[in-house]
């Protein structure tokens, strides 16, 4: 369960526009009935009118409809100014430390950081930083790397702690390792939220939006299919399948490209290879996939085949929809299948 930041920090932040909370809550008003993040720039109700939700889709279902000004279900997908600053200044050197001291030196509070990690990563801002200098240095010793220099140049000082350390993550000693694989995950921007993708050396793996109901399921059932731990990171595939998306959302592209790796039970499999044949700006219902495979009354297998598909976009999924001519269910959002189909038929 998501844990929202303290009422009177909520407070405090949607009366100040505060846009550095945009995206870790969202302020719903009962005498209107809409929904807003908390740096939107209409006149603030008050406090006693006020709901909480962390999620555009939790206020959805509580029967709030987004506002017109700052629209919080159409986010560019970005995070907030401080976390972009984090995230660059890890990237630049992984091999360092930032204890909350450093962080409070750039007026970032600990517990914000705590906040907004665990909600959008699945882990607190310290542990993204274990992980991306462990995730780092498992790149290097796959690549040849001498254990020694590994250990000293990722910001270890034994190389007792960083074997205890890297055993822990990733299962095996470092010596061991080479030749083994991890999963790396980046955040990707769209303009439909932010998404998170997850590749292997074999290909990209996962791709979901942050708020999709049961992420923590799909990111389980990755642990069971490939038996290895989950870094944040990035590799040749991600690199490729953010710009390619970046072209999709542009309406510039209208076949993906980039290698993709999607073990599942053979039925799975088998419903997850028709849905990549679905062309571009066209849907197909979950009748006409159930016939296409030989299994005319198994619709109902179907659908749960496609809900479980972890790739979204790429391995199209929002192309199939009910017989009677609705939507049906998407785990980003009927929303945002909605958007998704209308932006390929836009440009088909």
């Amino acid at each position: 369960m998501i844990t929202l930041p303290p009422l009177k920090e909520m407070e405090r932040a949607y009366k100040q526009r505060d846009a550095s909370y945009d995206g870790l809550f969202f302020l719903a008003v009962r005498t209107t009935g809409v929904f807003c993040r908390p740096s939107c720039p209409a006149r603030k109700p008050l406090s006693s009118n006020v709901e909480y939700y962390s999620s555009p889709r939790e206020a959805v279902f509580a029967g709030y409809r987004p506002c017109k000004r700052c629209r919080p279900m159409e986010t560019n997908g970005e995070p907030p100014q401080w976390v972009g600053v984090l995230l660059s200044t890890i990237e630049k050197n992984p091999s360092a430390r930032y204890p909350d001291a450093y962080l409070r030196s750039i007026s970032v509070d600990p517990a914000r950081a705590r906040r907004f990690f665990l909600k959008n990563y699945g882990m607190t801002f310290q542990a993204y930083c274990r992980a991306r200098r462990l995730g780092r240095s498992f790149e290097q010793i796959r690549l040849g790397a001498d254990l020694d220099d590994v250990a000293l140049g990722y910001g270890y000082n034994s190389h007792s702690g960083f074997r205890d350390a890297f055993a822990k993550t990733f299962g095996a000693a470092p010596g061991k390792s080479r030749g083994t694989d991890c999963i790396v995950t980046a955040w990707v921007e769209s303009p439909f939220g932010p998404l998170l993708a997850a590749a292997m050396s074999e290909g990209i793996c996962l791709l979901e939006f942050t708020d999709r109901r049961r992420l923590d399921h799909q990111f389980s059932r990755l642990r069971k299919y490939f038996r290895c731990s989950i870094v944040p990171g990035e590799n040749s595939h991600i690199v490729q399948l953010k710009s390619e998306l970046a072209e999709y959302f542009a309406g510039k592209r209208k076949r993906f490209s980039v290698k993709l790796f999607y073990p599942g039970t053979p039925f799975e499999e088998t419903v997850w290879n028709v849905l990549l044949t679905i062309r571009y700006g066209s849907t197909v219902t979950y009748e006409d996939i159930a016939k296409s495979i030989g299994s005319p009354g198994a619709s109902r297998a179907v659908g749960r085949a496609n809900g479980f598909n972890r790739i979204s976009i790429v391995i199209p999924c929002h192309r199939v929809i009910n017989k009677n001519g609705e939507l049906g269910g998407y785990g980003g959002g009927l929303w945002r299948k909605k958007m998704l189909l209308e932006l390929e038929k836009g440009n088909s």
